[in-house]
């Protein structure tokens, strides 16, 4: 026996009799010293209500591994960290051919976690055991391609599984 489980993956579990806390506050951490964002001001949403991603024929490039790294990185705090998957999916269509306007939207989902870094899921130990699931769809809501966005999740009780 290695003695309680306290950080695995990059995922910081902290337990106590009351239940489990789920966290990705270091990671977060090394993503913003990573990417040069650990002094930048902090926002209140990942993305702006009205914001609108196109392909931006006629933005200036940038560095494609650069913007795919940080993509990355933020893909894997989307296990954790809900809120953040629609706006890290939005940017994840532009890996291809990234334009600042794609680099300034990922680099507010940074500020975004810079001030959220201690966000996590806490799972109660004592708790009746219902599962649910939620599902939400806008039906060919992507301007570009007239694709659907959908998403669905799964809560335990009031916990989110999935």
């Amino acid at each position: 026996m290695m003695g309680e489980l306290s950080f695995f993956l990059g995922l910081q579990f902290q337990q106590s009799k009351d239940g489990i806390f789920l966290s990705q506050s270091k990671y977060c951490k090394e993503i913003l010293k990573k990417f040069e964002m650990e002094q930048c001001k902090e926002t209140t949403t990942p993305m702006p209500t009205s914001c609108y991603m196109d392909v931006d024929a006629t933005g200036i490039a940038v560095y494609q591994s650069k913007y795919r790294g940080l993509i990355g990185s933020l893909l894997y705090l989307t296990a954790i960290r809900s809120d953040i998957m629609f706006a890290v999916c939005l940017c994840v269509r532009f890996q291809s051919n990234p334009k600042e306007s794609h680099l300034k939207a990922a680099k507010r989902i940074l500020k975004y976690l810079k001030g959220t870094s201690t966000v996590g899921l806490w799972y109660p130990s004592h708790s009746p055991v219902h599962l649910v699931g939620y599902f939400d769809s806008d039906f060919a809501g992507c301007k570009l391609d007239r694709k659907s966005t959908s998403g669905i999740c799964h809560l335990l009780d009031s916990n989110l599984i999935s």
